[in-house]
């Protein structure tokens, strides 16, 4: 099976310079950052078959992903 890591890069490519200036500018936006990094790399690891969690587990993990993207892309725009 093959995953798609979901990095923000990778996710908002269009917006490369923006990531990059609010990362050293923002407090906040870090935060977000920083959380979203955290959540998608447990994604990606229960995934990977690497740590097992429940179906449940793992679908609140993709939840809580999809709304910190949704904030990070509102910082963005």
């Amino acid at each position: 099976m093959t995953h798609v890591n979901h990095t923000l890069i990778e996710e908002f490519p269009e917006y490369k310079e923006k990531l990059h200036e609010l990362k050293l500018n923002d407090s906040h936006f870090v935060g977000l950052h920083d959380k979203y990094d955290e959540v998608n790399e447990a994604i990606n690891k229960a995934e990977a078959q690497i740590e097992n969690i429940s179906d449940e587990a793992l679908e609140d993990m993709k939840k809580e992903r999809l709304a910190l993207k949704d904030q990070i892309h509102a910082l963005l725009k």
